[in-house]
């Protein structure tokens, strides 16, 4: 742990100050859009449940959207997350591939926020970084590192091992957010 002015991280934490939070992992996909839950409590990591929420690609684009928003709104009911993370969209070559993933995305950000969840956005290097150790990772690595950081989780697909995977680098990321708001409070930053 990183140490500042003679004052340990666990010393401003508290070796049990860390209360269990709960947090939603979404890889969004107008197709299939993985969700994964995961409560966290200091560095240790537990699998909640995860899923895809998938939508018929012969209806309507807005009903498809309207589908992804109501089964988020459920989930979000259900398992009340803290928190939200959800994966960039990259582009690829297909325009219109790329501004239908656009939409679904949109609804995966905007559907947390409605319900007064904190949201925040990860690129997918990033999430693969923070999970395999390796930006370049692939998604057979993905889900080998989150089935063995998550014992237990029965993973069906491969939407929702990236929605866990974006679980798991947000806890990562936002432990480092609060140990270093609190070593800079503790020095008067």
């Amino acid at each position: 742990m990183p140490r500042r002015a003679g004052i340990s991280m666990c010393s401003l934490l508290g070796e049990h100050d860390s209360p269990m939070i709960r947090l939603l992992g979404i890889d969004p996909g107008l197709r299939f859009t993985g969700w994964g839950l995961i409560d966290v409590e200091g560095n240790r990591l537990k699998h909640v449940a995860d899923g895809v929420i998938a939508t018929d690609n012969t209806i309507s684009v807005p009903a498809r959207l309207k589908i992804l928003h109501d089964a988020l709104m459920a989930l979000l009911t259900l398992h009340r997350p803290a928190e939200a993370a959800v994966e960039e969209t990259y582009v690829n070559r297909n325009g219109s591939a790329t501004l239908k993933l656009g939409y679904a995305r949109g609804v995966a950000l905007l559907t947390p926020a409605l319900a007064g969840v904190p949201v925040t956005e990860y690129a997918a290097k990033t999430v693969k970084l923070a999970v395999v150790g390796t930006g370049g990772a692939e998604k057979e690595q993905v889900t080998m590192m989150v089935r063995r950081l998550l014992p237990g989780a029965t993973i069906r697909r491969a939407d929702a091992s990236d929605a866990l995977a974006v679980a798991i680098c947000h806890a990562h990321h936002r432990s480092s957010r609060l140990a270093w708001s609190a070593a800079k409070a503790a020095v008067g930053y």
